[in-house]
């Protein structure tokens, strides 16, 4: 995958039926660290950050780096999608390709906008970078997420043990242009 950083970011808005994905803003802050705060976000994440901490050290305009999609909903920042390449820390079935993950804060859970938006999010990346498959790591007990991975055609590759609980490694085979596989 050529890096993220090569890419004109960030991208045009992309807009689904109901949401929109598109670079941070000065006005999603607030959002920020609201979703980086909330327990409950953070349970398989291993655990909220102080939210004295985040509102002293997050910028102005947060998460403006290449891959990073805020999820806005009626102009509002109900999420964020990432999008990156997968580092050294990570099982070595997933080293060097593109790392799918997603947050969004729980008043958006239940209602499949982290379906629609992923979809989205991969559409984008297999325009952009066809040929590339997308890992995806959770928690096996997250199963919303596995459920969620499992929708968006992703398969198990292994379960491991890291940060004191079972992992699970999943992969989206490649897409192509005009999306397909």
């Amino acid at each position: 995958m050529d890096d993220l950083g090569s890419v004109a970011w960030p991208p045009a808005p992309i807009r689904t039926e109901r949401l929109v994905l598109r670079g941070s803003e000065a006005r999603d802050r607030v959002a920020f660290v609201e979703l980086l705060a909330s327990p409950d976000v953070h349970t398989y994440l291993g655990g909220p950050r102080s939210r004295d901490e985040l509102e002293l050290r997050t910028p102005e305009v947060p998460e403006r780096w290449p891959g990073s999609f805020v999820v806005e909903l009626d102009g509002v920042m109900i999420g964020q999608i990432l999008l990156r390449r997968a580092t050294a820390h990570r099982r070595p079935a997933a080293v060097g390709k593109a790392d799918l993950g997603y947050m969004f804060l729980p008043r958006a859970w239940g209602l499949g906008y982290a379906g629609e938006a992923c979809a989205a999010a991969l559409a984008w990346f297999g325009g952009v970078f066809p040929g590339e498959p997308v890992v995806l790591a959770t928690q096996t007990a997250n199963a919303r997420s596995m459920r969620l991975a499992a929708k968006l055609g992703f398969a198990e590759v292994e379960r491991f043990e890291a940060w004191g609980a079972e992992q699970w490694l999943a992969m989206r085979p490649p897409v192509g242009p005009a999306g397909r596989r």
